[in-house]
């Protein structure tokens, strides 16, 4: 099993209305969330470690998790609210405006850190719940704890306007990073953590601190992977695109997906992977994440759809 770790929220995406008026829809979503469920969908036996709100809309939020095939066992369930997204799209590209306070997610402790069954094989963190406390430092006290035994997939998935104190929230992803196997970007994140659009610099840093591999995704672009030994590109697949939403998820889905296919989803075959099987994976979470950007919101493709 992957776990996932992270929140699961509502995304408000915004609808015209018939008299051309804007409204705004709930959608369930979240980066971790989506990950899962992308997981779920592409076959990989997945659960979710969150805190879900008793509201209708961590109803929602169960109704499609158990949808996907995604575990709920390791979810908290409590009386705290849903955290809700407000979702702007301008040229297919999202911002979100967030309203987070105590929050069922958010709000989760040490107290609350799950004891891992040893079918957990890997664990994927990101991404705004690390921001707020304490659910940040619960987050990163379950990563500690796990990351020399289970492989850890990491996505820090920037949301600038959530972040109050960029010296500390900074801080905690070097700290993740520095625990982490496998490291996803976008070209976007590595703007905000180092100030400049290099991608190989931030790698060459990253893999310094102790990430075994690096990826960081270019939207139509591509995207660009980094070892401590080699550098390598695979390019997007070529689609049309109905937003962005949601691809950056399915793209480390995709990604884990295709490790574990291959078997490679251990900490020493990480480390030493090849260039062809680091190139095949990458190709498989590239299509999977196209087919989500071809259909609105976060909609993450079945198996069935990346034959």
């Amino acid at each position: 099993m992957i776990l996932c770790c992270g929140e699961a929220l509502i995304d408000f995406l915004p609808r015209k209305t018939a008299d051309g008026g804007t409204a705004y829809q709930p959608f369930c979503g979240g980066s971790v969330y989506n990950t899962a469920i992308a997981l779920g969908r592409l076959g990989v036996p997945v659960g979710l470690y969150t805190g879900l709100s008793t509201d209708f809309f961590g109803d929602m939020l169960r109704e499609g998790l158990a949808a996907s095939k995604v575990s709920l066992s390791y979810a908290k369930s409590w009386d705290k609210p849903s955290t809700l997204a407000f979702v702007k799209l301008t040229k297919g590209h999202a911002r979100y405006s967030f309203f987070d306070d105590n929050s069922a997610g958010r709000m989760l402790t040490r107290r609350d850190l799950p004891k891992l069954e040893a079918k957990v094989q890997a664990l994927h963190f990101g991404s705004i719940s690390l921001i707020p406390e304490p659910g940040g430092d619960t987050l990163e006290a379950l990563m500690k704890r796990e990351a020399k035994a289970r492989v850890i997939s990491f996505d820090p998935n920037i949301r600038p306007g959530m972040i109050a104190n960029r010296r500390a929230h900074l801080a905690r992803l070097h700290r993740m990073i520095a625990m982490a196997d496998i490291v996803k970007v976008s070209d976007e994140d590595v703007v905000w953590m180092t100030g400049k659009d290099d991608a190989k610099a931030a790698a060459r840093k990253w893999l310094k601190l102790g990430a075994k591999i690096v990826l960081v995704t270019r939207g139509g672009k591509g995207v660009d992977a980094f070892t401590g030994g080699y550098a390598i590109s695979r390019p997007a697949e070529k689609v049309k695109v109905a937003d962005t939403v949601g691809a950056g998820d399915t793209f480390t889905a995709g990604l884990l997906t295709a490790l574990r296919a291959m078997k490679l989803l251990h900490k020493p075959k990480l480390a030493a992977i090849g260039e062809r099987d680091l190139a095949t994976a990458m190709s498989f979470a590239a299509r999977a994440a196209a087919i989500t950007c071809s259909r609105p919101g976060a909609d993450p493709p079945w198996a069935r759809e990346m034959v």
